[in-house]
């Protein structure tokens, strides 16, 4: 169904004002109003388990709600990479996730190519290479793709190439009543500053940001502040990611202070999903996702 937005009205500036997730945010508009946020579950917590094949992504709803008690869900494109055009592959999983009352909110894409790719043949090509997963997250009922910015070359020469190829891609979205969002996920789009201005540059109303709590990482050993860089990106945000590790006996979590980057997350006015994403060791995979919860609930109830 072709969306009643046209692309010259998708091409506003974002603002920390006018920053909200688009599209009469599906996600929040439900939402209760005695909760500040709501809790989904991003698949990467389950990596090792269907990197190993004791799960399949088509039961990855019904663990999310039958075992974890959580009723929304954001995909992983590398445990279906083969199924973005196979559209009964794609109801089946719709209709997977509605039999158990899940939401599918988004789907993390990469291993696409470059969307700032310094060779303007190739950054087309990546922008291209998404388009199946536009279509895919419309079957599915989701809100968004979540992409790298990944480039190449100088500061402010990364800024306009990844800004070009967001855009491109956020207009082929836009057809499709989708966002585009970006994760720091590396490099320099781990420096909160520099993502924000990519943001900007795009100055389209559904091209915004997903804020990891960890992936602060620059390279080199250098690390950005995880508290600024988020409380940079959040103006922006139609998702956010709560990174989690290792938690200490009181339950919380070792590298994150979860409380005061809630606090930053809920002034911002976001009141959206928040993903847990779990990549610790120390605990099995089901049993980190319920810690992360518990942390997640407890930081909620007291901030409410």
């Amino acid at each position: 169904m072709k969306t009643s937005f046209n692309r010259r009205q998708f091409a506003v500036t974002t603002t920390a004002a006018g920053a909200g997730i688009l599209f009469a945010t599906a996600h929040t508009a439900e939402a209760h109003e005695s909760m500040k946020f709501h809790i989904s579950l991003a698949e990467w917590s389950l990596n090792k388990s269907l990197f190993a094949g004791e799960m399949d992504n088509l039961d990855f709803a019904k663990t999310a709600k039958q075992v974890l008690e959580i009723d929304a869900v954001e995909y992983v494109n590398q445990f279906f990479k083969d199924k973005a055009t196979d559209h009964a592959y794609l109801m089946d999983l719709k209709d997977r996730a509605d039999d158990n009352g899940v939401k599918s909110l988004l789907i993390m894409i990469d291993g696409e190519g470059q969307l700032g790719d310094p060779d303007e043949k190739q950054r087309a090509q990546a922008v291209e290479n998404h388009y199946k997963w536009v279509e895919a997250a419309k079957v599915l009922g989701c809100h968004s793709i979540r992409v790298n910015a990944a480039s190449g070359g100088l500061y402010h020469e990364q800024i306009g190439r990844a800004a070009d190829g967001l855009r491109r891609l956020s207009e082929f979205a836009a057809d499709h009543d989708l966002n585009v969002i970006v994760e720091n996920h590396g490099g320099l789009s781990s420096n909160g500053k520099w993502l924000a201005a990519v943001i900007q540059t795009v100055g389209m109303v559904n091209c915004g940001t997903l804020p990891d709590f960890g992936n602060f990482n620059l390279g080199d050993g250098k690390m950005y502040d995880r508290y600024l860089g988020v409380e940079e990106l959040m103006p922006f945000a139609k998702a956010v990611s709560a990174k989690s590790h290792d938690f200490d006996e009181d339950g919380n979590e070792k590298r994150t202070d979860y409380t005061r980057m809630m606090e930053i997350v809920l002034r911002s006015g976001y009141r959206g999903y928040v993903g847990i994403e779990y990549e610790g060791s120390k605990l099995g995979e089901l049993d980190g996702i319920k810690a992360t919860k518990r942390l997640l609930e407890r930081v909620r109830d007291s901030l409410s």
